[in-house]
């Protein structure tokens, strides 16, 4: 196939928006809002059981030891999202969204139900955080083909001047997982007896994420694909290979893709992989306690999701990512001075701020790192910048902050490291292109 530059794929997409039908956008962003809450319970419950699996898989004297242990294979799991992201960013570029995205969730429902089934360390020993790891490495693989894959789905059925608010809509369905496990399992410790919930109870949100997925993958494989791809494939534009040329042609994007996706990583797994154990094993907190702040702080951010991409859609992406990103670094060491108070009230006060901040920034992001690549290289090319960046940010989140915890003695230190790549971002995302008006 002749290999067209970049200059003029850029311009080979630059045709009117889809003119589906309501209805089939209407399905495609039901499809991916239900898609992105099966697909992100499933990665998610993990963290909100970390207290329990330290016990259970990584017994150890010293409590500290062993919630860095469960904190380390949570984060091995991001090992495996870069290569998730190469894998079916490839695919999808090369064979379409809708199929890949099947794929995706079946196995991430697959191993989040075989977690479910695990025996423990007391009954088989060594073998069970083993198994515990691998089952966490096939989750990051398919965690790495998601939010790319299932958000470029959506932005190319979404009219052109909405794409904002289509995108930060379905995105913001990824805090709802970590709502519903964390009520869910507020549910089962107070009606279960802790011997109970600590020998079988446990395992009941892991088996129903395995359950999810066959829902999500019923919707999915009910959806057309996406609109745009199929122009681009009636047009022989689909690249051989979209890899390699994400990398030769548009690494500039791709380092900007890696810088938003920095603060969204470590924001989201703050929020929802690290404050629930902070507020319980640091701060003192109840579990109750600890679970219901997090939830109305989550439940903050699924409504700041949308209204970040619809304020993008109005004045840019860029404007709404820096002074979102500017407010989170201003107020990370405040909303953590007030979560740590000990009460209930300074935890949903702490976090919430923190939330909202960090919710307007995530609603832009998904759709900015998309919009900077075309068609033929956009699941590639955008899932290397976003799985990179959730790697070394968003799957470290828990352990580093943890770690950091222990080391310096304070529960400021957190606050401190957000805040720093909070405002780092900012000055890298004043140097990125307006993209919010490009033709997809």
């Amino acid at each position: 196939m002749l290999v067209v530059p970049a200059q003029e794929k850029h311009m080979s997409d630059d045709k009117p928006q889809n003119k589906k039908p309501h209805s089939d956008r209407r399905k495609v962003v039901t499809s991916a809002a239900i898609g992105q809450f099966v697909e992100w319970y499933d990665f998610v419950v993990y963290a909100y059981t970390a207290s329990l699996i330290a016990t259970l898989f990584f017994p150890d004297e010293n409590r500290a030891v062993s919630l860095l242990a469960t904190f380390s294979v949570y984060a091995v799991s991001f090992l495996m999202r870069p290569l998730g992201g190469l894998l079916f960013g490839h695919i999808g570029d090369r064979l379409g969204r809708r199929s890949v995205l099947a794929v995706v969730i079946l196995l991430m429902g697959g191993a989040t139900g075989a977690i479910g089934l695990l025996p423990t360390f007391q009954s088989a020993g060594v073998l069970a955080p083993i198994l515990l790891i691998v089952f966490r490495l096939i989750q990051g693989l398919s965690a790495g083909g998601e939010a790319m894959g299932s958000n470029a789905l959506v932005a190319e059925y979404a009219p052109s001047d909405r794409r904002g608010s289509y995108v930060g809509f379905t995105y913001s369905f990824a805090n709802l997982p970590a709502i519903f496990a964390a009520l869910f399992i507020l549910l089962l410790t107070n009606v279960l007896s802790p011997e109970d919930y600590q020998g079988w109870g446990w395992r009941i949100p892991f088996l129903l994420g395995g359950v999810f997925s066959l829902v999500g993958l019923y919707i999915r494989s009910r959806i057309a694909e996406s609109p745009v791809f199929e122009s681009t494939r009636a047009e022989q534009g689909v690249s051989r290979s979209p890899l390699r040329e994400a990398v030769q042609e548009y690494r500039q994007s791709m380092v900007f893709a890696f810088a938003m996706s920095s603060l969204a990583g470590l924001g989201f797994y703050t929020l929802t992989g690290y404050f629930s154990t902070y507020l319980r094993e640091s701060v003192g907190l109840s579990s109750n306690a600890a679970l219901i702040s997090n939830s109305i702080a989550l439940t903050v951010a699924f409504f700041a999701m949308p209204l970040g991409g619809w304020v993008s859609d109005h004045i840019g992406r860029r404007r709404v990512m820096m002074w979102s990103a500017a407010a989170s670094a201003l107020v990370a060491v405040p909303a953590y001075l007030l979560a740590g108070t000990g009460s209930l009230g300074g935890a949903v006060a702490g976090q919430s701020v923190l939330a909202l901040t960090l919710g307007v920034f995530f609603g832009p992001f998904g759709i900015a790192i998309l919009e900077l690549f075309p068609t033929h290289v956009r699941y590639s090319g955008s899932s290397i910048g976003y799985n990179g960046a959730y790697l070394i940010f968003g799957g470290t989140a828990p352990l580093f902050s943890t770690w950091l915890v222990a080391a310096t003695g304070s529960l400021l230190a957190p606050a401190v490291y957000m805040a720093v790549l909070a405002a780092c971002v900012f000055f890298a995302v004043m140097r990125m292109p307006e993209t919010y008006r490009r033709p997809l």
